[in-house]
């Protein structure tokens, strides 16, 4: 199977502005590509996991990546899906930022001569490289841009473009406006610079990228190509990353391996075998034998699932210690050192107690102790497996101290609660 054929067995192709093409070239290892990532935040998170895994895979068929970090779009921020215009970062921000995706992005692809980990990059691999579009936005003359560039778009075409229509219900700046030809002339640049010939992103993406194609056939008369990704949906069409705390982080400190691997290891049934398609290494023929899965089998499966994921992004060692600490929370075993933690403190206890409702807000089980009245009444917590009947259930600090307890709220929801 060539690569092309299993990146479309796999469910990952969307829209393609000319199939054959983009066959020939990742194919036989001829495409330089990139994929753009607005620095917003200090990690990527589970919707930049696709985009990651692609470029592996590209990058092992022989075909060389270009990760541009947007330290100068991210100072505008692109308009697609969001309801809202983005919060204004300061340089220094995004230029940390960029310097905490490289570090990630390690872990999937491989940059220069050396992999992070000082080992040489593999055979046949082509090395990639990182570039920041802050080196040719933030010094651009405004008048010579719009001469040069900004000739080239119609505004009446611009404005039937997908990424822009939830804006412009709520009203679209003329600074978000601008994103579009930005992103077009990033891949003009990267053209010239390094011979980039091929640009993916997600599929809300679509009207950018083709954009920065035209806009090469307009300056330079050469062709260029661009391909989108499926977004990673549930099956319910929503977006996939996000818990009631917020995206799910690549980082460590924001989001645990532990609570990686456990976001995984809890996706729906209907959801299990697609993102064992579109995420995991594993073969193809090796999944189509899950798909025959049922029942509690499907549980085996979201193991695979998380293990895989949490390898790739924590690797190995993490991996295993997230995985031996799911099977002891579900054994019913509550020292599990590697669970998510709440700490109290000595202020947290009134008379020298702290009651069930208490302990559930403290952990962030719930959001109010109201509900976790309700939550107690219903049946649905438990303190070391034991269920919790009582609204007025205390514990003194000596209950929290060494392991602690682990508190869990229905059947996913749970946190280790020590001093």
């Amino acid at each position: 199977m060539t690569v092309f054929e299993e990146l479309k067995a796999r469910g990952l192709l969307a829209q393609l502005t000319d199939e054959e093409e983009i066959k020939e070239l990742i194919n036989n290892g001829k495409a330089t590509f990139y994929i753009g990532f607005d620095p917003t935040a200090d990690s990527l998170h589970v919707g930049h996991f696709m985009a990651l895994c692609l470029m592996k895979r590209l990058q092992m068929a022989g075909n060389k990546p270009i990760a541009l970090i947007g330290g100068g779009t991210g100072m505008i921020g692109a308009p697609s899906g969001r309801s809202a215009l983005r919060t204004m970062m300061t340089t220094e921000q995004i230029d940390h930022n960029c310097e905490c995706f490289k570090k990630q992005m390690s872990r999937f692809i491989e940059f220069g001569e050396t992999t992070e980990t000082g080992h040489p990059v593999e055979k046949g691999h082509s090395a990639a490289i990182m570039v920041n579009n802050a080196d040719w936005l933030r010094d651009l003359n405004y008048i010579e841009f719009i001469r040069d560039i900004g000739v080239h778009f119609s505004v009446n075409r611009m404005l039937t473009a997908e990424c822009y229509k939830q804006r412009m219900e709520k009203g679209l700046s003329f600074l978000e406006f601008n994103y579009m030809i930005m992103q077009s002339y990033d891949f003009l640049c990267l053209y010239e610079k390094y011979g980039c010939n091929m640009q993916f992103g997600g599929d809300d993406q679509w009207s950018n990228m083709l954009g920065g194609t035209e806009l090469i056939r307009r300056k330079l008369g050469k062709d260029a190509y661009a391909m989108t990704i499926t977004l990673l949906l549930n099956s319910e069409g929503k977006k996939m990353g996000k818990t009631q705390k917020g995206a799910v982080w690549l980082d460590p400190n924001k989001t645990s391996p532990f609570e990686f691997y456990q976001y995984w290891r809890n996706v729906a049934d209907a959801d299990v075998l697609k993102c064992l398609r579109m995420l995991t290494f594993l073969p193809l023929e090796q999944i189509e034998e899950m798909d025959k899965w049922e029942g509690s089998e499907l549980n085996k499966a979201k193991e695979i699932l998380a293990y895989e994921l949490t390898q790739l992004v924590h690797g190995t060692e993490e991996a295993e210690k997230a995985q031996e600490s799911a099977r002891a929370l579900f054994a019913g075993g509550g020292d599990a050192a590697d669970m998510p933690t709440c700490k109290l403190e000595e202020g947290d206890f009134l008379n020298g107690a702290i009651d069930i409702l208490g302990v559930l807000v403290k952990a962030g089980l719930t959001a109010s102790r109201s509900e976790a009245r309700r939550a107690v009444e219903q049946g649905g917590v438990t303190v070391d497996n034991e269920k919790v009947a009582d609204i007025k259930t205390a514990y003194t600090p000596e209950v929290f101290t060494g392991d602690g307890i682990v508190v869990r709220r229905g059947k996913k929801n749970y946190k280790r609660v020590v001093m």
